[in-house]
């Protein structure tokens, strides 16, 4: 498996704007991409203008997917002038949990 976790500084007055590409691209994710296993987005408790994703793949060509999709590259485009900065990217990689779904061939 793959996977990454990306935290995202959203300036203020584009919070809203930011949730709200970020909740029209996600069910195109869950419909579209089989091998995006978990992807997950969350606020951080006392920081309201940050947002983690933790996402992760079957494997890196999952993930070389997910990045080439229509909806992915729209929500690239979409949040550039929402954010503060570039989004801080950290590659995991897994190595035992609870909870997440057992990964299949494409």
């Amino acid at each position: 498996m793959f996977g990454l976790t990306v935290r995202f500084e959203v300036r203020p007055d584009t919070a809203d704007e930011f949730d709200d590409l970020v909740a029209r691209t996600v069910p195109l994710i869950a419909q579209r991409e089989p091998g995006t296993l978990i992807y997950t987005t969350h606020r951080i408790a006392g920081d309201p203008n940050a947002r983690l994703f933790y996402e992760l793949y079957r494997d890196r060509d999952a993930f070389e997917e997910h990045e080439n999709q229509p909806h992915m590259r729209r929500f690239a485009a979409g949040r550039q002038h929402l954010l503060t900065g570039p989004p801080r990217i950290e590659f995991i990689t897994f190595t035992t949990g609870t909870g997440v779904p057992v990964a299949t061939e494409a």
